[in-house]
């Protein structure tokens, strides 16, 4: 093989090395070898910010020629009796009602139920078999622009339908044109981010095209390029892929876009910040410019503004929901402003309250693929069904994380942000925040895995010292939802993300400066609760769960406007016999009816993190004092160690932890032991 000067990494196999101006990097598994990044200049420079060099397929611009192009159909659109007879004032009042707001000319009117959108029976069926009951508010505005023809720029919240909004109107574009003969390319490209969010789309496709018998494929990488090469050249009518991939077939001749008219672009954001610009310009201009083109984003920045400006012809713009960064407004959003070291106890606290919902699907979204192989484990070692799923994922594994996620046998998914978009999976009832995203954007996109269809969701956050920056987005997020504000939050907010504040429980509420970890050296913590500070957590439960331990405890994973000063806590108090007994009290007033029992002894399964007091000093004497007990500092001061949320699991059996009663047997390590009579610290 001849040897390429390249900066790093070796050139893949089977591709096109003759143009020295190519650069080969690292293959991109998600995108068919090729990096995404900015268009280079040849000389093989590093991109700023620190990134790799990008790999841009060199494909020759078709000199297009309107003349001479075969001409297509686009416009379908029947407006029903019911949308003509409608004033501009009732008009108005639903765009007003649904939060839609429309840019552009001649810009049709909404339709307001199914039957308004004079689908052909072999769509109006397949909606009647889903069971919706009304079209969404992307869907009521999108398709009538979408059958009349016409350039769209939709910018709605996730979950809000809109996959439906391109892929009905691609259906009837594509029943209108010539029939596909083999080896041509397809007649309707779709364009998205990453691999999940293809196959999401490509479920969709089978679902409501299987009727009209459309053939479609689905490419991205890690996935066999043999298939994929097999379905371009029998002929496919659509093609969903991410836009790697696809430049590799284009350049190696496997399929053509000469006769693609429908183009849509999803989640245009999201490609735009993964790099993809160069790639998403090079397909743009393998395709006749008379072209239909839909573009669909969750938000609307510069770059998207640029790329519509450019690529669109006389499009309208529909907007759903403020135009501002918005979150979906049926999703319930927590925020649990703590120091990291509690995290994973919080975490424990918190899944055990969720099992408790009954069948529902939760995904905890963690920073590192380490930290999500990590999390996943100890889920699973307390009893929990947990998978993962990250970038380093073959696709093999990736197909089988969200089989086992989507059928229930694993309702809990530990995720990076490589889930954060696109996933679209039914019942996802909760999403958890284990480390907080880099910013507010890709936080919406996180919760919005939940709530969507108009369902019901809850979002869980973890809100450390070192989130800080993000501190004022976060609270403009939730205002902008009508969520109830952490007041701590909001004194965090108002600091202005001042990393060197710490808001300290143990100060009743006052900012204190200092490290983050910084803890008295007499501090006890127990379930992630400590005696010298809040719990860390505020629930809206009722008071009436304040009698017993063996009632149910208050929820955890609830919001509203009850922050508690002095929220549940649990302390402890030495009696005088030199034992410790636990006393829980909320607001300051007591949990239990009557005191607890004097029980003396331990039990032997917990010596590892739970420890007999220091016995008391010797008398001073000339000789050396003895040294200081096991697990104790240079003073003598007994440590308690943190617990981990593989300790909290693994004493689930405790009172504290389980709700169960003090002289109920506890089940550690598979073993029945006898009942707990007494629990030192």
């Amino acid at each position: 093989m001849a040897q390429h000067n390249l900066q790093f990494g070796k050139p893949r196999m089977g591709g096109n090395f003759n143009n020295e101006n190519r650069r080969f990097g690292m293959g991109d598994n998600r995108n068919g070898g090729f990096r995404a990044g900015p268009r280079t200049n040849g000389t093989n420079d590093f991109i700023k910010n620190g990134k790799k060099p990008s790999v841009v397929a060199v494909l020759n611009k078709p000199q297009w020629d309107l003349t001479s192009l075969s001409p297509f159909s686009k416009n379908f659109y029947v407006p029903h009796s019911n949308i003509m007879s409608r004033s501009r004032q009732e008009v108005d009042d639903y765009r007003r009602n649904q939060q839609i707001t429309v840019k552009g000319a001649n810009m049709p009117n909404p339709i307001q139920f199914f039957e308004e959108a004079n689908f052909p029976d072999y769509i109006s069926n397949e909606i009647r078999r889903c069971g919706f009951a009304n079209p969404t508010s992307i869907q009521a505005q999108g398709w009538p622009i979408a059958l009349s023809g016409r350039d769209m720029v939709g910018i709605a919240q996730t979950g809000s339908g809109k996959t439906l909004a391109y892929i009905l109107p691609a259906t009837i574009h594509i029943n209108h044109q010539e029939r596909l003969r083999r080896g041509e390319g397809p007649i309707a490209l779709i364009l998205v981010p990453t691999r999940e969010l293809a196959q999401q789309i490509q479920t969709v496709v089978r679902d409501f095209g299987s009727s009209s018998y459309l053939r479609h494929t689905c490419l991205f990488g890690g996935a066999p390029k043999g298939p994929q090469a097999r379905d371009l050249e029998r002929g496919v009518e659509i093609v969903i892929a991410t836009p790697g991939r696809l430049i590799d077939f284009l350049e190696r001749g496997t399929t053509n876009l000469r006769r693609c008219t429908y183009l849509v672009l999803d989640e245009a954001d999201r490609m735009l910040d993964m790099g993809f610009e160069p790639q998403i310009r090079k397909i743009i201009e393998q395709i006749r410019p008379d072209r239909q083109t839909l573009m669909w984003s969750a938000t609307w920045p510069k770059e998207v503004r640029n790329l519509a400006e450019e690529f669109l012809s006389d499009y309208i713009q529909v907007n759903i929901g403020s135009l501002q960064l918005s979150a979906n407004h049926n999703i319930l959003q927590i925020v649990d402003v703590c120091q990291e070291h509690e995290k994973e106890g919080k975490l424990s606290l918190l899944l055990q309250d969720i099992t408790g919902e009954g069948d529902s699907k939760t995904i905890v979204f963690v920073g590192t693929k380490r930290k999500a192989e990590s999390i996943a484990k100890i889920i699973r070692s307390c009893g929990f069904g947990a998978v993962c799923m990250h970038g380093d994922k073959s696709q093999q594994e990736r197909d089988y994380v969200l089989r086992e996620f989507r059928n229930g046998k694993s309702p809990i998914l530990v995720a990076t942000d490589v889930a954060a978009r696109g996933l679209d999976v039914e019942g996802i009832k909760f999403v958890i925040n284990f480390d907080y995203p880099n910013s507010s954007e890709d936080y919406i996109h996180r919760i919005g895995r939940t709530g969507r269809n108009q369902e019901r969701g809850t979002s869980y956050a973890f809100f450390t010292p070192g989130n800080s920056r993000q501190a004022r987005d976060l609270v403009s997020v939730l205002r902008e939802a009508n969520q109830s504000i952490n007041p701590k939050l909001e004194e965090m907010a108002r600091r202005g993300g001042n990393r060197g504040a710490y808001f300290a429980a143990s100060a009743g509420g006052k900012w204190t400066n200092g490290p983050f970890n910084r803890r008295p050296p007499t501090a006890k913590t127990f379930g992630g609760t400590n005696n010298w500070g809040e719990a860390k957590r505020w629930t809206g439960a009722p008071t009436t769960h304040q009698v017993g331990m063996t009632r149910n405890r208050p929820s955890r994973f609830s919001n509203g406007d009850n922050f508690q000063n002095n929220p549940m806590q649990i302390n402890t108090q030495q009696n005088g016999n030199g034992n410790y007994h636990f006393n829980q009290t909320q607001n300051g007033s007591p949990l239990f009816s009557t005191p607890p029992p004097a029980i003396t002894g331990n039990s032997p399964n917990m010596t590892h993190f739970l420890q007999q007091p220091p016995p008391p000093p010797p008398q001073r004497t000339v000789t050396a004092p003895p040294p200081p007990p096991p697990n104790s500092n240079s003073n003598g001061v007994t440590k308690t160690p943190l617990l981990t949320l593989k300790d909290t699991c693994s004493i689930q059996g405790l009172a504290m932890m389980s709700g169960r009663s003090f002289n109920q047997p506890a089940f550690l390590n598979g073993t029945t032991h006898a009942p707990v009579q007494a629990v030192q610290l």
